[in-house]
């Protein structure tokens, strides 16, 4: 009979993959404060940013599938420390492009393979191999509440920085703090024997990609992440532009950003504490549903701080609550052996979402002079989503017997 693997403390694992999706995603979601100092200083169109991000999150989605595969195969250390650099180049990268093709490349594809490699599929991808399923959706829940946390602290410290320092020294300043995700991943660095894990079943990569595009509910698992991707891109980078619009103060939604970030520390670590207790596909169709519900209020209320400030409060309790129910269902139904790259598929789909609704964004405001059109899309395909996600199966899938690495 073979030992048990050697597992990394549970504590250890918390402490510093929340500390790099804090900083991974807290460095994000501030992209949007960027949007009128470059264009107006560069003379670039918001289309022109907006597709810059887009590609950023397409990318992201694109190489995060190979990024789960290399952590699955050796590890997240690697991919950590890669991801690391790639962020700090991409960054200065998006601070000093001279053109709008060379900003898409260094802000676009860099940095969206910057973070494939330092956020969700390769931290939970060491959850998923290091901590019992009986607490996965709650650990989930946490990492993913540190996510939001970086929102919460990030966006106004970026707020800060840009007013204080200048767009381009803030971006050069923020090279320098991704940098701190190499020793945090020293955290991470696995045991050889637990990266396999006990009973590993003896699957190739192409027989689980098989198996999981044949199965219905990750085809579902997936069509709701692209709602998600789309909803929350949209607003993250395109609302601080919409307050302008309307008259309100640059703080305004340097504050709402950071209650988004807030108050989803609450919501993520509630989604992973109601997963381990509740069908996790009726969470995930309760949290599309309403948010679509807060967007028609939202549009239909009159425009003040505080209706900003109430719907970035009720979003941020839905922000990224979707991400610890949905990885935890894929970590159910086919187990962690090739957990990273099936959630990088999922998060693909996530991150075409994402590119649609940046995108548009850009494209539809500058052809209309209003950003009206996404809003109505934006609710619509929070209905979708939570329809498909309500016929979701989460038990384990059937297989034939298994293999077991000797």
């Amino acid at each position: 009979m073979n030992p048990s693997p050697t597992k990394l403390p549970i504590w250890q694992v918390l402490a510093c993959g929340a500390a790099i999706v804090t900083l991974s995603m807290g460095v994000r979601h501030g992209f949007g404060l960027w949007l009128q100092p470059i264009t107006q200083a560069q003379d670039w169109t918001r289309e022109s940013f907006s597709f810059a991000l887009a590609v950023q999150n397409l990318s992201w989605g694109v190489f995060g599938v190979f990024a789960g595969m290399l952590a699955d195969r050796f590890g997240a250390f690697r991919v950590l420390l890669m991801g690391s650099v790639l962020y700090a180049l991409g960054l200065v990268g998006m601070a000093l492009s001279p053109t709008v093709w060379v900003f898409t490349l260094t802000t676009g594809v860099l940095i969206g393979a910057a973070q494939a490699g330092t956020t969700y599929a390769v931290v939970y991808g060491v959850i998923g191999r290091n901590i019992a399923p009986e607490r996965r959706s709650w650990a989930m829940g946490v990492a993913a509440a540190a996510g939001s946390f970086g929102q919460f602290l990030m966006v106004p410290v970026e707020g800060w920085l840009i007013g204080n320092l200048g767009w381009q020294t803030a971006l050069l300043v923020l090279a320098a703090a991704t940098l701190v995700i190499v020793p945090l991943a020293l955290g991470l660095r696995e045991p050889t024997a637990a990266q396999a894990g006990p009973g590993h079943r003896e699957q190739t990569i192409v027989q689980a990609l098989r198996e999981a595009f044949q199965y219905r509910s990750f085809q579902l698992l997936m069509a709701g992440y692209f709602v998600c991707g789309f909803q929350v891109v949209f607003i993250g980078v395109h609302m601080p532009s919409y307050l302008k619009d309307h008259g309100l103060a640059p703080q305004v939604a340097s504050t709402a950003l950071a209650l988004i970030g807030l108050f989803n520390v609450f919501g993520t670590y509630a989604a992973g504490v109601m997963g381990q207790h509740l069908a996790k596909r009726h969470i995930l169709a309760a949290i599309y549903l309403l948010r679509s519900v807060a967007i028609v209020i939202f549009l239909w209320a009159p425009l003040t701080p505080a209706s900003v400030y109430v719907f970035a409060s009720v979003m941020g309790v839905l922000w990224l609550s979707t991400v610890p129910p949905t990885n935890a269902v894929v970590a159910q139904i086919f187990g962690v052996a090739h957990f990273s790259m099936l959630g990088g598929f999922v998060f693909f789909s996530h991150q075409i979402g994402s590119f649609m609704g940046v995108w548009l964004g850009g494209v539809l405001y500058d052809r209309t002079g209003s950003y009206d059109i996404v809003w109505y899309i934006a609710i619509a395909l929070g209905v979708f989503a939570a329809l498909v996600n309500l016929p979701v199966r989460e038990q384990a899938i059937q297989r034939g017997p298994l293999r077991v690495v000797a």
